[in-house]
């Protein structure tokens, strides 16, 4: 399956979505909290580099995957389906990925989620990393898992994948 967006594309924002990703992967497991700033970085972001990234027709567009998924992670938070912080950053990160590859990223964040779940687990199990890092709230009694990990980990490799070509 080839993604649709072009390597000038993918690099306006990754220049934006790989600090904030890392940014927000980091706050999820040390606090278990996704930070609202961070959130509006990152839609602020997509405002300035879609513009210089984006025809004007498809960078409109993309807002409307911004409130379709603000909807589904509303709908999903209250539930108690995911956090509130997730559903957040699951929206900021909708318009920088095209509708065409829907499928791609939910396949990719299915291997991302199992990969990181895996990894963040494994990563509590040895001594020298949890010792460092002994105040995070990812290892805490609830065992909850930080999803930003998995988002944040499945949107910059969207943007990477056109690198690969």
């Amino acid at each position: 399956m080839d993604v649709t967006l072009t390597l000038t594309q993918a690099i306006w924002f990754l220049i934006v979505a790989l600090p904030v990703s890392v940014y927000i992967s980091w706050t999820d497991m040390k606090f278990m909290k996704i930070p609202n700033k961070a959130v509006l970085v990152l839609i602020a972001g997509f405002a300035v580099t879609g513009l210089i990234a984006l025809p004007f027709d498809e960078y409109l567009w993309r807002y409307v995957h911004l409130v379709t998924v603000l909807c589904i992670g509303f709908v999903l938070a209250s539930a108690g389906a995911m956090g509130a912080g997730d559903a957040k950053f699951a929206t900021a990160m909708a318009p920088f990925i095209a509708f065409q590859d829907l499928t791609l990223v939910l396949t990719l964040f299915a291997a991302m989620l199992l990969g990181a779940f895996v990894a963040h687990r494994l990563a509590g199990r040895v001594p020298a990393i949890r010792s460092a890092t002994a105040d995070w709230a990812s290892w805490g009694e609830k065992r909850d898992f930080p999803m930003g990990l998995a988002l944040g980990g499945t949107l910059v490799c969207y943007l990477l994948l056109p690198l690969l070509k």
